[in-house]
């Protein structure tokens, strides 16, 4: 701007150096012809007066071209006046310097020539103040207008400083909007990103969640089948127990069972050998008749070694086996009828203990079958009571062992479950945390675009007040340049 501005008054200078030495030139070209002129007419014939009056007309046209010197282009209408008043004046001295010669001649034309010149030179004076005053006119004219010219340059100066900063702004401006946008669309790109990124995380988010239901559902399934395991081992201990006492029973049962048949067997042996012992006695009793007639005692063939028990009895001598003797003396004291008696009473109700026993031991087998599901036979048992109970608790064992085995598989199942719930939990965590991250950053660049985009507004009104600033000092420089064309004109 500076540059433009020195060029300017250089080219300005120049042009005004140059017209001004062209005036300066043609005035002393004119005063050169007015001085010759004079000189070689009116010089022998003035006398003292005239030569002071051209003294000072020469030393006002010596201040005359001081006063050019600082003149401009507007002083050449006014030399040429002046030029045009001198020109005659001299054509009319000339004359009269003509005339002077014939003045003598004649005195009175050399008068009335003499007042004519003094006319002249009060006319020549007017018509010098004249100019003077002009001059003076032109020279704060000058003055005005080369005040007005700086100003006009100082403004035109500032206002091309204003525009180049105007420009530098705009320029910058727009570099920051390219950079802004440039931002906006990496912004843009990352949102668009982080959003895929969002809904991969949501998906993936959907898909553990279900993941996660389903293996609650497993759990679930798993707590079920681990009370339900734990029902069914409670049912198989108090079972395994119920067994244990029903076998403990039955052995016991079957213990007295056998002892009762072997009562029964020596019962009926007994009673094989009462009906003996009575035949006997009765063959006895008839020899213990004939044999009292005689004094002689018969001695059964079945007594070992010839031993004989004499026993105090009255009226009748009994002799008996000592398997027999020892179930009698068991029976306890009295005559044989109450013994046999008490023995038969005895076996009675050892039979119907056997058939209660028996009643019993049918209900628990079939209380076994309907909680084992097991068909019994009551004859069966009864027949092969051992082998069932075997076959029973080996079934029990075997269904015991194979619960173990799920119940250990189940536990095993369990355990993997939990760490692979622990791990799916981690894992929903983790993706958890990443999406409130992911919203996070969304919220951050959904403030950082909202701040961009006031920022992109307030951007684009400062350009449009900017571009509306430019356009009127633009048109506010073209006006100046036309004021400054129309006085360049003018000079």
């Amino acid at each position: 701007m500076r540059e433009l501005e020195r060029q300017q008054k250089e080219h300005s200078h120049h042009s005004f150096d140059g017209k001004w030495g062209q005036i300066q030139k043609w005035l002393e070209d004119s005063e050169r012809a007015r001085y010759s002129h004079r000189s070689g007419h009116q010089r022998p014939y003035l006398g003292v007066e005239d030569a002071l009056s051209i003294r000072s007309l020469g030393s006002h046209r010596l201040d005359e071209k001081s006063d050019k010197q600082y003149a401009e282009n507007y002083t050449r209408p006014s030399s040429r006046n002046s030029a045009s008043a001198t020109t005659p004046l001299s054509g009319n001295s000339s004359r009269r310097g003509s005339g002077d010669t014939s003045s003598l001649i004649d005195p009175d034309t050399s008068l009335s020539e003499l007042r004519d010149i003094y006319d002249l030179k009060d006319q020549i004076q007017d018509v010098e103040g004249r100019y003077m005053q002009g001059l003076k006119e032109l020279k704060e004219s000058l003055s005005e207008v080369e005040e007005k010219y700086k100003k006009a340059m100082v403004s035109n100066a500032q206002l091309d400083n204003e525009k180049n900063n105007l420009i530098y702004q705009v320029d910058t401006l727009k570099d920051v909007i390219e950079e802004q946008e440039e931002q906006m669309a990496e912004f843009f790109r990352e949102n668009e990103e982080k959003s895929k990124e969002l809904e991969r995380q949501k998906h993936m988010c959907s898909v553990l969640q279900h993941k996660m239901d389903e293996l609650k559902e497993g759990l679930r399934q798993r707590d079920e089948l681990i009370e339900e395991n734990q029902r069914m081992q409670q049912q198989i201990d108090t079972m395994t127990k119920e067994v244990f006492d029903l076998q403990e029973t039955l052995l016991w049962k079957d213990k007295n069972i056998r002892a009762l048949e072997k009562q029964k067997e020596y019962i009926g042996c007994l009673r094989n050998e009462r009906d003996t012992l009575r035949e006997e006695l009765a063959g006895l009793k008839e020899a213990a008749k004939t044999g009292e007639k005689h004094g002689l005692v018969i001695i059964p063939d079945g007594t070992p070694n010839g031993d004989v028990h004499h026993e105090p009895v009255v009226g009748a001598i009994t002799v008996v086996s000592q398997e027999a003797a020892q179930v009698l003396e068991s029976a306890g004291e009295g005559p044989l009828d109450v013994r046999l008696r008490k023995l038969a009473g005895e076996k009675e109700e050892l039979l119907s203990q056997v058939r209660k026993l028996k009643l019993q031991l049918e209900e628990e087998q079939q209380k076994c079958s309907r909680n084992d599901g097991v068909a019994g036979d009551p004859a069966g048992l009864q027949n092969g009571s051992d082998l069932q109970f075997i076959e029973m608790q080996r079934d029990a064992n075997r269904q015991i062992s194979e619960y173990k085995f799920k119940l250990s598989k189940a536990e095993q199942d369990i355990t993997t479950l939990e760490q692979s719930i622990n791990r799916l939990e981690g894992q929903v965590l983790r993706y958890k945390t990443a999406a409130e991250n992911a919203e996070k950053v969304e919220d951050e660049l959904k403030a950082e675009k909202r701040k961009l985009q006031r920022e992109l507004r307030t951007a684009l009104d400062k350009i449009e007040e900017m571009e509306m600033t430019n356009s009127h000092l633009a048109k506010r420089l073209e006006k100046m340049k036309a004021n400054r064309t129309a006085l360049l004109a003018q000079q």
